[in-house]
């Protein structure tokens, strides 16, 4: 069977330049990357005084994550990104800090949570079919904005119990203007040492203070609202969690910056996961058909969703082969304190140690026919560190259960009430900002399907 192949970049033939790497981080910095990183093992360069290792080999990738993290810290370039908008969350701490909030948020978001969880994505999910439902007839759709509206309706239900009709227009503002104008580095943050502000970090300090205010406006609303018990949402967790070592909690400030680091993190991720697995099976019907069969005959309801998912095995290889081909973090970047040696590679201290999902999941020495969407590769286990979507080692996103468990439920409602397909030829190309996303919102075509199995028993 011929699958389909998603159009990407072009790749330099040859290791880029200081200019060519400046533009296309400003522009779509897939194209940092040369055809060698993609055959190579390992590739170190030099950008402007800085030496960069480009990492793909699995055990050396196992060594920087896991055997020695303590010896790779994000760079001043990640942390003026990332920061303004999520703050001192799980996402960028270090040290005891981090550790205290790894410790404390884990137990909020352990398998045993999922079933509560799911409550809320089931709700939130047919509400979202119901009005593409409606809609369906009428013309093309644009299901990157309905994604993100479900996935970020999604987050505040988890997170607050309530929808986001009356805020998240306002919420979607932020992301899409820091996502726009914020969120790529320009040369100065790429080169400028941590103590000097660059001249966008003025305007990330203004923004932080704005988006503070708004997520401490919807905080403030739970917590005024008395404690759950049992919890019915992940504010209820978090607000009752302990460190287990301390007795430590959080307090309000800390709950603000989780809740702004789960709602960018787990919104962004998810929004766009779905919308590219729509994307690839709206391009390989063969693919489409097959999954139709498999959640026709599920039924999920909100009480049931996480022991329904054992039985859609096909749904959670187009979830994670989605992933595969356009994982949310395009590269992970380290900076070394002291010089190392990963599986025989040299690292030096200050280098940048470049770890790209983006690459590493297209890497022609670790999958087979890697630009080629095919989730059958995903019915046994993927390559051992060769499949990077949400990291690994010690800091490894605490929410992809979660994050997994809402992207296949969505995926599965929306086979089961549609067909799908694309409204143009377009090709729609992927660019790296905070996450993977399309550089165009492209028309889809909506079928509603007729009644399946689930729903007639």
């Amino acid at each position: 069977m011929a699958h389909f192949v998603p159009p990407v970049p072009p790749t330099p033939p040859r290791p880029v330049g200081f200019r060519d790497f400046l533009r296309a981080t400003r522009t779509n910095a897939i194209g940092i990357f040369s055809e060698l990183s993609y055959t190579e093992w390992s590739v170190t360069g030099r950008q402007a005084s800085r030496t960069t290792v480009v990492l793909n080999a699995p055990d050396a990738i196992h060594h920087v994550l896991v055997a020695n993290p303590e010896n790779y810290r994000r760079t001043p370039t990640s942390v003026r990104i990332l920061y303004p908008i999520v703050g001192d969350g799980l996402l960028l701490s270090e040290g005891d800090a981090w550790r205290h909030q790894r410790r404390t948020i884990a137990p909020a978001l352990a398998p045993r949570t999922l079933p509560l969880l799911a409550r809320h994505i089931v709700r939130a999910g047919d509400e979202a079919m119901a009005a593409l439902h409606a809609r369906a007839g009428q013309g093309p759709v644009d299901l990157q904005y309905a994604m993100q509206h479900l996935a970020l309706d999604i987050a505040a239900r988890s997170m607050f119990s309530f929808e986001m009709k009356r805020h998240g227009p306002t919420l979607r503002g932020y992301l899409m203007q820091y996502g726009e104008r914020l969120a790529r580095p320009g040369l100065f943050d790429l080169f400028l040492l941590a103590r000097f502000l660059s001249p966008n970090d003025l305007l990330r300090q203004r923004f932080r203070r704005q988006w503070l205010r708004f997520i401490g406006s919807l905080v403030d609303a739970r917590l005024a609202q008395k404690p759950r018990d049992p919890a019915q949402d992940l504010l209820d967790l978090l607000r009752n969690a302990r460190d287990p070592e301390t007795g430590e909690g959080f307090s309000r400030e800390a709950l603000c910056d989780q809740t702004a680091t789960m709602i960018v993190a787990g919104h962004e991720t998810t929004a766009n996961t779905l919308f590219w697995a729509l994307y690839l099976i709206a391009n390989d019907p063969e693919v489409q058909s097959r999954l139709h069969d498999e959640v026709a005959a599920v039924a999920i309801t909100p009480d049931n969703a996480t022991e329904a998912l054992a039985r859609l095995p096909h749904t959670k290889a187009v979830i994670n082969e989605a992933l595969r081909l356009f994982p949310p973090a395009f590269v992970l970047v380290r900076q070394a304190v002291a010089p190392d040696i990963a599986a025989g590679i040299e690292i030096p201290a200050n280098a940048a140690v470049m770890i790209s999902p983006w690459v590493l999941h297209r890497h022609r020495k670790l999958w087979t026919d890697p630009a080629t969407f095919d989730p059958d590769r995903f019915l046994g286990p993927p390559p051992r560190f060769a499949y990077l979507p949400f990291g690994a080692g010690p800091r490894i996103c605490v929410g992809a259960q979660f994050a997994l468990t809402e992207a296949a439920i969505v995926l599965a409602q929306f086979v089961r009430a549609f067909e799908v397909a694309m409204g143009d030829d377009r090709p729609v190309l992927p660019v790296p900002v905070i996450t993977t996303v399309p550089d165009h919102a492209p028309p889809f075509l909506l079928t509603p399907r007729t009644r399946t199995l689930a729903q007639a028993a």
